[in-house]
């Protein structure tokens, strides 16, 4: 048996609102899957806010095993807010997230260790045989086949739970809204490696099902937030500069039908013609366009240079001559500079000892 350690290989976090009933059985079979694996494990609850003896009942488990951490929230914050205490509270190598009512299967968590150990630094989780409503299958469907097609990142179930991150990946990632579902999403950002794989999803046992339909509408809402952080979170200005030549385009053409039907007959006169009245709305909203544009680049420049954060991702540097890597930069900061026998202390630069 594994005893508990300062530093745990694999975090599994599992998120709870409401499950008091699938609580103990759950951590029964987590516990004896996670033993089986044979390396320092810790496993994190977050009770998004329970109100059913969830919290009382997780609070007996931190009391009685050195693996449980327990993180409490006041209020119900929602899921991706509970996604994020997760890793925020989690100190292992390996995060695999899960849900707290036994749909996701713990016996999954090997095979999603063995991707990672192929090379790979996202494994998600793909319920390929859902056993869940056809009101809730069909709109999910709906919503994978938009997410994958619109990042092109080619999943087919965002929507799942059970995935499997390197630290790595995920450790700068700041989630809002239902941004949860879009973590592999973010993770191709930064160039990692991404599978996916078919899981067991299990009938729901205890409780009742939180989903509702308007998140449907919200994923659509927070897709078009992803799309642009993704295509145009360091040069927004192409972004509203192309709708703004494309409105312009549309100004020229009306123009130009507007002054070829005052030359041919009836020779209508432009001022009656409410073609012209569009092209000059088109004209002006594309200035407004080019206007934010060059707003929006003021903002992404203030963001990334006020932050120290850079706009690139290192996954290592390799050094001539020395067989070695040295580990990659930060991408929550600037460049750093290193030299040989100078240590930098508080902004200054100390002379190497004698």
């Amino acid at each position: 048996m594994i005893e508990a350690m300062a530093t745990p290989y694999l975090s599994v976090v599992v998120l709870i609102y409401n499950e008091s009933e699938s609580i103990e059985p759950l951590h029964e079979e987590l516990r004896e899957v996670l033993e089986k694996l044979d390396v320092p494990y810790e496993i994190v609850y977050v009770d998004d806010g329970s109100r059913d003896g969830s919290t009382e009942k997780l609070g007996e488990l931190a009391a009685h095993e050195p693996h449980v951490r327990v993180v409490s929230f006041r209020r119900n914050f929602g899921q991706t807010a509970a996604v994020q205490a997760g890793i925020d509270n989690s100190r292992g190598e390996i995060v695999v997230l899960m849900d707290g009512d036994m749909q996701n299967d713990p016996h999954d968590i090997p095979r999603l260790l063995e991707q990672l150990d192929a090379g790979y630094d996202v494994v998600s989780g793909w319920r390929k045989d859902r056993k869940d409503d056809t009101s809730r299958v069909l709109p999910s469907r709906i919503a994978n086949w938009l997410i994958a097609g619109v990042t092109r990142v080619p999943l087919n179930d965002f929507g799942c739970t059970l995935k499997a991150y390197r630290r790595e990946v995920i450790q700068d990632m700041k989630l809002y809204g239902e941004m949860h579902r879009f973590i592999p999403v973010y993770a191709s950002w930064v160039g990692a490696r991404i599978t996916e794989l078919p899981v067991n999803h299990r009938q729901r046992v205890f409780g009742r099902s939180k989903y509702s339909l308007s998140r449907t509408l919200r994923v659509l809402l927070d897709l078009i937030t992803v799309k642009l952080l993704g295509s145009y979170s360091t040069k927004p200005i192409y972004f509203f500069g192309f709708a703004a030549f494309g409105l312009w385009a549309l100004a020229l053409v009306c123009a130009a039908i507007v002054i070829i039907q005052k030359l041919l007959p009836p020779y209508p006169y432009a001022h009656n013609n409410p073609l012209l009245l569009l092209a000059v709305f088109l004209g002006i909203v594309g200035v407004q366009f080019i206007l934010m544009g060059l707003l929006a680049e003021l903002s992404i420049r203030t963001y990334h240079e006020s932050q120290g954060k850079a706009v690139y991702v290192v996954r290592e540097v390799l050094e001539g001559g020395k067989g070695n890597s040295a580990p990659p930069a930060p991408s929550s900061r600037g460049p750093q500079r290193r030299a040989e026998g100078v240590k930098a202390t508080n902004g200054r630069t100390a002379a190497p000892r004698k």
